[in-house]
């Protein structure tokens, strides 16, 4: 089991993550075309540094949901290889068995 703290930095950054996910999109829009000036890029860059650092998408840690494990996470399931493997071995993942040849 992790830390408590971590899961919860964790939670509150994604919180952060969707509350300023508009935004940053148009921000990076702007930044991104061509035809728009110079200037005006500049500034959206500025505005970009200005939100929270904590708001940025690669700031999320993708943890297991039962035990809020930080490493050998499965983005499918969203469970860590222990606790999926559990499951498999128990029967309660439709679809997957234990590879054998």
């Amino acid at each position: 089991m992790a830390k408590t703290s971590s899961v919860e930095k964790n939670n509150k950054k994604q919180k952060l993550i969707l509350k300023y996910q508009e935004k940053r999109a148009a921000l990076r829009a702007i930044i991104r075309d061509p035809n728009v000036g110079v200037e005006e890029k500049f500034k959206a860059q500025i505005e970009m540094q200005k939100l929270p650092r904590g708001s940025n998408a690669c700031q999320h840690r993708n943890r297991c949901f039962l035990t809020g494990r930080p490493r050998g996470v499965y983005r499918r399931f969203g469970l860590g290889r222990n606790k999926l493997r559990e499951f498999v071995m128990s029967g309660l993942v439709p679809g997957i068995k234990k590879a054998s040849w």
